[in-house]
């Protein structure tokens, strides 16, 4: 399993069937840090047989479709699989920060009397906000009780992708670990910068599924990248 020093390499994982999602899970745990789980892409969700079968620290994430993914039942439900996750001893838990506040404090409750780390998350599929919506979010993550922040927004043109990364100064003054990289064609080297920059993990498809978000690298490609930044720290 690769160790990067700077961060570490989550690949997710996407599919419809349990089978299929373990088959792609299993096939990453060579190359990934972490497993991400998307519960929402699943058609029948279930935590134990990852678990059971995967030994890569596992996260779970239950995306609904306000946040851009595709659970679309009732709060208690979704809310209830990723409980049963921090039960069931994951190594960390996704919830968005725009979740209501009593299931984000109820997760961070349940999580911290176990194993489970939460990470607390938010999304702009569409563009990339100004500064000062950017720091409230932050702001908000950072007094969530949550162990980690994730904030992705969609990037237009490069000074976006600088003033994503560029959270990564706020959070190490913090002492809060953070994920924050954007998405879409500009951002894809910002998927590699925010490990460079102290972030703490950075997303990545597995080789042989489909992608999760725009501009997302296979983990392959991903691990290539970093390679070569090695290679080139050594000439």
């Amino acid at each position: 399993m690769p160790r990067n020093e700077t961060g570490k390499i989550c690949v997710s994982i996407a599919q419809k069937t349990t089978i299929d999602a373990l088959q792609e899970a299993q096939a990453a745990q060579s190359l990934a840090d972490v497993i991400e789980i998307r519960l929402d892409s699943l058609i029948d969700a279930q935590i134990a047989p990852f678990v059971e079968k995967i030994k890569t620290p596992l996260l779970f994430t239950n995306r609904p479709v306000w946040e851009g993914g595709l659970y679309e039942g009732s709060e208690d439900e979704r809310v209830d699989l990723l409980l049963q996750a921090v039960e069931s001893g994951a190594a960390y838990v996704d919830i968005e920060i725009r979740s209501r506040e009593k299931y984000v404090q109820q997760i961070c409750r349940e999580a911290r009397q176990g194993q489970s780390r939460v990470i607390v998350s938010w999304h702009d599929f569409d563009a990339t906000p100004g500064d000062d919506m950017l720091q409230d979010v932050f702001k908000q993550q950072l007094e969530s009780g949550a162990h980690i922040g994730k904030m992705v927004t969609m990037a237009r043109d490069f000074t976006d992708v600088l003033r994503v990364l560029q959270l990564q100064n706020v959070a190490q003054e913090n002492n809060f670990p953070l994920c924050a990289f954007c998405m879409g064609r500009p951002g894809m080297i910002s998927r590699l910068a925010t490990l460079e920059l102290g972030g703490f993990m950075t997303y990545a498809a597995p080789d042989s599924g489909e992608l999760t978000a725009p501009g997302q690298l296979t983990v392959s490609e991903l691990l290539a990248s970093l390679k070569s930044f090695s290679h080139a720290d050594k000439r």
